[in-house]
């Protein structure tokens, strides 16, 4: 399993490497190399985003059927010819084509990904192996965007298409490491348990709830932090740059130190405790209005520290708490419509931020309340999801 370990985890990184090449540019080549209007290209490519969302109950019906290696692999290759078709497309109808692609492999490859690290992770609490990936994955993509910025500072807008290129290689790469190098045993047929069925399912429909409020702080922090800070501040052009590179560090390298520090908590109250820290990364974030031109540059940073322990303390036992708490029966559909927590967030985050232009505290304020009402929301559940899931080794 060691190899297999390691294996999974290569594989992860070079395609975390690859999505950072170019999906924070995506918008940017549609507009400035396809030539696509941003309106328009802002709506192509979220038209087709929203189309992906119908992958994830087939994806979760074919990882109970055929297991998700097998489901893992085909997404990385649907997310490759959505690269190739990025890089093909000469108007709105291609980039809407290339980004349906593209959005069905990432939700095919996010709605199985979880059951193929818990499957390689054995018989163990899932936590860790959660972290470790979460870690590896943060990390690689930093490298990918910090080569797109070398690559886009030396050729200009040829760098965007061969960053476009070698995502899509990644993808290839990644697929084969999975195929040659990772084993997992063939799934064994099992009856169909008819209770086992998500929407009957009430308690891991709430968690499902209260984890997409946490997940809306997680999108609304990537795409709403560049709008407050330039728009909204007028603060340097780097400054957003520097925090998510500050994230990514903190991400990529904390993720079993702050498991070790929250330890003694059950998966619920680790989760309330993230939640609750990005309601404090709210009004901390908010509180920058307050403070004097010459120190909101330090002020923002550190606020990204906080924002940054919420994710840490939050991400790894939110999957360990939803793999645990799947009947084992039915795991690949419960872990695809987990997916939906943060599939639906990405979609509302943009409405969120546009916010800003109605009042500058608007968005914070709504984002808070959301993490605020996931952890009441969480401290009544956790009666009611299975024991052995909420606290592994104490029932």
């Amino acid at each position: 399993m060691t190899r297999d370990r390691v294996a999974l985890l290569c594989a992860l990184g070079i395609d975390n490497f690859g999505s950072g090449l170019f999906l924070p540019l995506a918008l940017v080549y549609v507009t400035q190399v396809v030539g696509v209007p941003l309106a328009v290209a802002g709506t192509a490519v979220t038209l087709g985003a929203v189309g992906g969302l119908v992958v994830p109950p087939l994806a979760g019906r074919l990882v109970d059927r055929v297991g998700p290696r097998a489901v893992v692999v085909g997404a990385q290759l649907l997310q490759a010819a959505g690269a190739g078709a990025y890089l093909l497309a000469d108007g709105p109808g291609p980039v809407m084509a290339a980004a349906v692609l593209l959005s069905a492999g990432q939700q095919l490859f996010y709605s199985s990904l979880f059951v193929l690290i818990a499957d390689v992770a054995g018989d163990v609490p899932k936590d860790r192996p959660f972290a470790v990936v979460g870690m590896v994955r943060a990390g690689c993509f930093g490298l990918g965007g910090l080569a797109a910025g070398l690559l886009l500072t030396w050729l200009g807008d040829a760098g965007y298409r061969i960053a476009l290129a070698v995502d899509a290689l990644t993808f290839f790469a990644a697929a084969l490491i999975l195929v040659f190098f990772v084993r997992l045993a063939r799934p064994r047929r099992q009856e169909r348990e008819r209770s086992a069925r998500v929407l009957r399912d009430r308690p891991y429909l709430a968690l499902i709830l209260f984890s997409g409020l946490f997940g809306l702080s997680l999108d609304f922090f990537l795409i709403g932090t560049p709008v407050f800070v330039l728009d909204r501040l007028h603060g340097p052009a780097w400054l957003p740059g520097a925090i998510l590179a500050l994230l990514t560090v903190v991400t990529s390298v904390g993720g079993t130190f702050a498991l070790k520090l929250t330890a003694g908590l059950t998966r619920i109250a680790a989760m309330r405790a993230g939640s609750a820290l990005f309601s404090v990364w709210c009004v901390v974030s908010l509180g920058v209005l307050l403070v004097p031109d010459g120190w909101q540059v330090p002020y923002l940073l550190g606020s990204t520290l906080v924002f940054a322990a919420g994710d840490l303390v939050f991400g790894p036992r939110s999957g360990a708490l939803a793999e645990a708490a799947a009947p084992p029966v039915a795991r690949g559909r419960y872990l695809a419509a987990y997916q939906y927590a943060f599939t639906v967030a990405q979609v509302l985050a943009p409405a969120v931020v546009s916010l800003f232009s109605v009042a500058d505290w608007l968005p914070w304020v709504l984002v808070g309340a959301c993490a605020g009402l996931a952890v009441a929301g969480l401290g009544m559940l956790g009666s009611r999801l299975p024991a052995s899931a909420v606290a592994p080794g104490r029932s």
